[in-house]
């Protein structure tokens, strides 16, 4: 399926790129999101007319998560969790969890923005990416550990590396 594009999309076109998709992609995401239009001469019109406004509005976006990213800088937070004497978790951390740890701090960051490969399964300081926008991210520290004592050792073996 053929569709215009509303608004940027990591790996898969810029806004106004005309993009071929599966169908089911289209019709499950990117039309229900608001992101893409079906690729016809009446919705190519309405895309002109609005392209000033979706412009302004991506700007904007844009801005607040440059703003958001760069107060995140520098950004570590901490995560107790029980864990076996080797060091394996008795459960996980997921992307709900830091996304709650990073909103409970006071930043406006929602789960789908939250970019982890796979769920955290041991104690130690981990590297969590945020994707903020599709043109900006920033990476956090999220420290897992059984105290608070453990993880201010663990943070400062992770700066000494």
């Amino acid at each position: 399926m053929e569709v215009i594009l509303l608004e940027h999309v990591e790996k898969l076109g810029k806004m106004g790129e005309k993009v071929s998709v599966k169908n089911g992609f289209a019709r499950n995401y990117l039309l229900p999101q608001g992101k893409a239009l079906r690729a016809t001469e009446a919705n190519l019109a309405v895309y002109e007319k609005q392209k000033a406004d979706l412009e302004a509005r991506n700007k904007q976006l844009f801005e607040e998560a440059s703003k958001l990213a760069e107060s995140l800088k520098g950004y570590s937070t901490v995560l107790i969790r029980q864990a076996a004497e080797t060091g394996q978790l008795y459960g996980s951390v997921t992307i709900r969890d830091i996304a709650a740890a990073v909103k409970e701090a006071g930043f406006a960051v929602e789960r789908r923005q939250v970019f982890l490969d796979k769920a955290i399964k041991d104690l130690g300081v981990y590297q969590v990416k945020l994707n903020l926008h599709p043109e900006v991210s920033q990476t956090i520290l999220v420290n897992v550990a059984r105290t608070e004592d453990d993880a201010k050792k663990q943070a400062k073996a992770y700066e000494n590396n």
